[in-house]
């Protein structure tokens, strides 16, 4: 890869995330914000009809609606499908390549902070992310192989990555998250502008990041109904270590649930507002570090 020639910017993947949405129209009044001699930016509200009632989604969750059964299945007829059809159009107009790199902007009830989701350990965004946390400590990076093949938007293409930012509330705007995730977009931007003039800094290539391993549920009885809660020790500890016999949940009767795993993890996404449907309490991953 020699140049980065055209990037899109995506908000509003799932309409309640206002964080992305306001971000992206900030970009549609003001172009020149994001302008670049090197690379064409492309800005994309992506599930207008979910933004404009104030939903996540319509008929469905639009982020998983990228894999190719749907995208090629005609008989695939609700909103969602139809609009992710329409989507990878935008995204390689007529004559045109497909856009180099998507950035998928969202927000979460999790403590998340700054987080960039990778689908894969691809040099270059790993060199990207090097760079981005060595300028900002707070950017933590997370890699999920597993959701290579879930459908999601940014899975379009081969740099396609999200940034993830919380805690924050559906359909709230939070100040510092905003401007936090803006000036990370544009640290993005002129390292792509950077890269296209050959003129990468030079930084520390050690980057810290954190793997998948799997989800768990929360604790349901066998009518699927919850029962226990994020214990209170847990709660807003996104990245901080989980230790074989601490508590992880909570009964509605007040017990103690421990985390029975053999080894230390990292719970991510605790007790995401929008996972409560998709039967997830949490993502634990692993800590690493590797040299880029």
């Amino acid at each position: 890869m020699s140049q980065i020639e055209r990037v899109a910017i995506v908000g509003g993947t799932h309409g309640n995330e206002l964080t992305g949405v306001y971000l992206v129209k900030k970009f549609q009044q003001y172009p020149n914000l994001i302008n670049k001699q090197s690379l064409e930016t492309l800005v994309l509200l992506a599930n207008t009809k979910a933004i404009a009632e104030g939903k996540r989604y319509i008929d469905k969750d639009l982020n998983r609606c990228f894999n190719k059964q749907n995208l090629q299945n005609s008989n695939f007829l609700n909103y969602e499908d139809t609009r992710a059809k329409e989507i990878k159009q935008i995204l390689q107009p007529q004559n045109q390549p497909f856009v180099d790199v998507i950035v998928d902007l969202h927000s979460t009830t999790a403590n998340m902070g700054l987080t960039l989701i990778f689908c894969d350990m691809h040099p270059f965004l790993l060199r990207l992310a090097a760079y981005l946390t060595s300028i900002n400590p707070l950017v933590r990076v997370y890699v999920n192989p597993q959701s290579k093949e879930g459908g999601f938007l940014r899975s379009l293409c081969e740099l396609g990555f999200v940034i993830e930012v919380g805690a924050v509330a559906q359909n709230v705007l939070n100040a510092e998250l905003f401007q936090q995730t803006e000036q990370l977009m544009y640290a993005i931007l002129e390292y792509f502008e950077w890269f296209n003039q050959g003129n990468i800094p030079q930084i520390n290539n050690t980057l810290t990041f954190y793997e998948y391993i799997e989800t768990i549920d929360y604790p349901r009885d066998e009518r699927g109904e919850i029962q226990a809660m994020i214990h209170p020790r847990l709660q807003f500890r996104d990245y901080e270590p989980l230790n074989p016999g601490e508590p992880i949940f909570l009964t509605f009767a007040g017990k103690d649930i421990l985390y029975e795993g053999v080894s230390t993890v990292y719970p991510i996404f605790i007790n995401e507002a929008a996972y409560y449907e998709k039967g997830i309490a949490m993502h634990l991953t692993q800590k690493y570090q590797k040299v880029v």
